[in-house]
């Protein structure tokens, strides 16, 4: 079927049972960012298969709901399938909720599959639906009875990560956890996200591209964790250790009955954002709900001294890895037929050479030329083109090693560039430069600095439409909460900037049918001085890669600013040339020259 199709086929179902609207998301049952091939029912529903989007079905119409990151994207592939793109927290443009409660008859049915919608975002759409007297009906996974070849949920198995690697033992993180939970007030606490589990376990999985993450869910009590999980995954050998960390095992999906056995007096700790609306509504009415961000968050996002050796030992390794890659692309484009799809293999085989290397950590964005201007573009074989031999040529990747998950994105220039480009270029490395030098008290907010990333970009009077920075996990979700770097205050993304968070640095410049500039970096959150004022913090870059000097303008740029690239430049040809062949690292030099 096609989309119409589909939608037509949703849309007799929706009339079955007496459903006025139905609600398609992008999660799984976790609530995840990124899912498995099991859960895209939003883009089987749409068409549209972008990372973040929520679908809603009437009779008569069909909405899509995403953010700036996909707008041009999601315009190309919504065209001619009858769906309406709202473009969220544009002027006139109504939230999902305030859309559905606008259409909504009288006393009409919202239906949606409530394991894939998150409490929180459940209580919101209750909200909307009982200003028309209506009702809600989660229990129904429309989309699978019209998905005839639904791929089945993963079966692939788990892997265990040594004390060598994560710096801490599942016993002492439960003892943490437990500790959190007296805090709060809680004597259980429920856990369906999959990063707080696998960070908890110190266990991986492969059950959804890119992420090292294991579907399963966790109740942790006082003296115990269940642990809801597809057994045949885990090796005997992980089991004894889950067993002397009096870790049980139960089926997958044996947790939504198994809450409704809480007592009375129970006090139960939930995150609402991470727990599925389905879950939270089987907890029986005589408990005491707590809600609050889950323990796991903070604590993992505060990364150990073990992992941060660590990571940055994965960042040498990615960062010989994309400096031979760039070595790569300078020698032979306009040479040899290089394209977007054939560019990320090639880099994917240099990673591929290094020791303790996995996979990509999520799937990567080659955009050349104006396909650059879409900020989250992923080539296909049929939107795939050469790397210009005139012009700019992005790249957003990363690397999963088992010493930690890479996020790092440039933009090489070849042959000509307008100086609307080199202009725009600078721009953005001025963007990157002015933030990666702040210097701020503890209690400071990522949403508090990222004006830093943003003003040399203003003040020419151009924005870029996403967030600057994201938390990155270790061999985990590689945007983790609760740091991050935007315009907008995020509930979720309030907590301080903490020692030990790894965060990234990615201002960007998008003209549309022309070109993209992204240049990302990672950074880890240092202490520095303490003194009469307070603690005072700032941020080491680690990763190490050359920011491409044909395009760059010196002339915009203060001394200051030269100075900080040049011992930046400095640094990456310490690290990276010692790795390099003759060749290579003469070539390096030429590009981590000072200017």
């Amino acid at each position: 079927m096609n989309i119409p199709e589909r939608i037509n086929a949703l849309r007799a179902l929706m009339e079955k049972n007496h459903f006025d609207a139905y609600l398609v998301p992008t999660d799984d049952n976790h609530q995840s960012e990124y899912v498995g091939e099991h859960f895209k029912a939003r883009a089987f529903i749409t068409g549209f298969t972008g990372s973040a989007g929520t679908a809603v079905i009437t009779k008569d119409e069909a909405g899509l709901w995403t953010d700036g990151r996909y707008f041009i994207q999601a315009a190309q592939q919504l065209e001619g399938s009858g769906v309406t793109l709202f473009k969220m927290g544009e002027p006139g443009v109504p939230t999902v909720e305030e859309y559905i409660a606008g259409i909504l008859p009288q006393g009409g049915t919202l239906g949606f599959d409530g394991r894939v919608v998150a409490m929180g975002e459940g209580q919101s759409l209750e909200a909307a639906v009982l200003a028309k007297e209506g009702k809600i009906n989660y229990s129904m996974d429309l989309i699978d009875e019209i998905w005839e070849d639904r791929p089945p949920l993963s079966e692939k198995p788990a892997f265990a990560l040594g004390e060598e690697y994560t710096g801490e033992s599942t016993a002492s993180k439960l003892s943490r956890i437990r500790e959190a939970m007296k805090t709060a007030g809680a004597n259980v606490h429920v856990v369906a996200a999959l990063d707080d589990i696998c960070w908890t376990t110190n266990l991986r999985g492969d059950d959804i591209e890119y992420f090292p993450l294991l579907l399963s869910y966790a109740i942790i009590t006082m003296d115990e964790m269940k642990f809801y999980v597809d057994e045949r995954k885990l090796s005997e050998e992980i089991k004894e250790k889950l067993a002397k960390d009096n870790i049980s095992l139960h089926p997958y999906n044996a947790i939504y009955e198994d809450v409704k056995s809480f007592r009375n007096g129970d006090a139960v700790l939930v995150d609402p954002s991470r727990l599925n609306y389905a879950l939270y509504n089987n907890l029986p009415e005589g408990v005491k709900v707590i809600e609050q961000m889950n323990p796991e968050i903070l604590m993992k996002a505060m990364k150990n001294e073990v992992e941060l050796k660590n990571i940055i030992n994965a960042h040498i390794k990615d960062g010989v890895a994309v400096t031979r890659f760039m070595y790569w692309l300078k020698k032979n484009v306009g040479k040899i037929e290089i394209t977007e799809l054939s560019a990320a293999e090639k880099l994917d085989s240099f990673r591929k050479e290094q020791e303790g290397y996995l996979w990509q950590s999520f799937e990567p964005i080659c955009g050349s030329g104006e396909h650059a201007a879409i900020v989250h573009y992923a080539a296909t074989p049929e939107t795939d083109i050469p790397v210009v031999t005139d012009g700019l040529f992005l790249t957003d990747t990363g690397g999963g090693y088992l010493e930690g998950s890479t996020d790092i994105t440039r933009t090489f220039a070849f042959g000509k560039l307008t100086d609307r480009m080199k202009e725009d270029f600078t721009t953005v490395l001025l963007c990157n430069l002015h933030l990666a030098r702040a210097v701020f008290l503890y209690g400071t907010a990522g949403y508090n600095l990222d004006i830093l990333a943003r003003q040399p970009a203003w003040e020419r009077g151009i924005n870029f439409n996403h967030g600057t920075g994201h938390g990155v996990g270790y061999l985990m979700n590689i945007h983790e909460a609760p740091s991050g770097f935007r315009i907008a205050i995020r509930e979720k993304e309030k907590a301080p900037l903490e020692e030990g968070m790894v965060i990234t640095n990615e201002p960007g410049i998008y003209i549309e049918g022309s070109h993209g500039i992204r240049t990302e970096n990672e950074m880890v959150v240092r202490k520095g001085i303490a003194n009469e004022y307070g603690q005072f913090m700032y941020f080491e870059p680690i990763t190490y890669v050359p920011i491409d000097l044909d395009a760059v303008l010196p002339d915009m740029m203060t001394a200051e600013d030269k100075k900080q690239l040049n011992e930046y430049h400095a640094k990456v040809y310490e690290i990276i040339a010692p790795h390099l062949n003759d060749e290579e690292r003469e070539w390096l030099k030429e590009y981590t020259r000072a200017i």
